[in-house]
């Protein structure tokens, strides 16, 4: 679809489909950093969320899956059927 795309610009604009073809890259590489940064806080927010459910996690909160075990259930209300 975008390369359709990128075929009708050259079509009608073709001094713009060629600049777009090489500041793609640039553009790309100039955003590579805050794609890195924004991995690292997504993990560092993930270890933060393990520190804290810890404790509830080691005390043997109810866990998903809880009702699957126990027998049929309807999975709107989390009821059993009988």
């Amino acid at each position: 679809m975008t390369f359709l795309l990128w075929l009708i610009l050259l079509f009608f604009c073709w001094p713009l489909a060629l600049l777009a073809i090489v500041l793609y890259p640039i553009v790309w590489l100039l955003l590579l950093p805050l794609r890195l940064v924004g991995i690292a806080v997504e993990g560092v927010l993930e270890l933060v969320r393990a520190i804290i459910f810890l404790p509830a996690r080691i005390l043997g909160g109810p866990r998903r899956g809880y009702y699957e075990r126990r027998g049929p259930y309807d999975p709107y209300t989390g009821r059993r059927y009988y």
